[in-house]
């Protein structure tokens, strides 16, 4: 049996083409400081406008850095939470309905109990 097996390569684990003749895109270097002083340097795409905050491997928010190597002051957006995309489509008292509506639901067994 093992002399009628087929010899092969895995199907996408390898590829036959090489690097040659392949011009990899422009790219451009950009250095983002955080409140700790770590200083990190990322490659982008020529053309793409990097964003103005990156997540520094402290956890922290690392800012662009200028061209001057000061620290970028940008006044950004406050996030939007779950409570305020909520509030765009319903008012409070639609949802103060609602939620009582699913609860008299549960309460007539409507959902099971999780114990």
């Amino acid at each position: 049996m093992a002399e009628r097996s087929l010899r092969g390569m895995s199907i996408g684990a390898k590829s036959l083409e090489s690097d040659d003749n392949v011009d990899f895109a422009a790219r451009s270097e950009v250095a983002y400081v955080c409140p700790k002083g770590h200083r990190t340097i990322l490659p982008f795409a020529q053309g793409v406008e990097a964003p103005h905050e990156w997540e520094c491997r402290c956890g922290q928010t690392a800012h662009r850095e200028d061209a001057n190597g000061e620290e970028a002051d940008e006044i950004t957006k406050p996030t939007r939470t779950h409570w305020d995309m909520l509030l765009e489509r319903r008012s409070e008292k639609e949802l103060a309905e609602l939620l009582e509506k699913r609860l008299q639901m549960h309460r007539d067994g409507w959902f099971p109990d999780y114990e």
